[in-house]
């Protein structure tokens, strides 16, 4: 999968790197941002404490 993206990314290998940085923020933005808070609603937290 890493390989056909690497071939697929236009331009020399310093553009690849630039390209393939700025896609991962936008995934990581997405997820942080919207994925996320979105899955959260759904999962419980479970309260703990730790004896002392």
């Amino acid at each position: 999968m890493y390989g056909a993206l690497w071939r697929i990314l236009p331009g020399p290998v310093w553009l690849r790197v630039i390209l393939l940085i700025a896609l991962l923020a936008a995934v990581l933005y997405g997820l942080f941002w919207y994925a996320f808070p979105w899955v959260a609603q759904f999962i419980t937290p479970q309260e703990s404490t730790i004896g002392g």
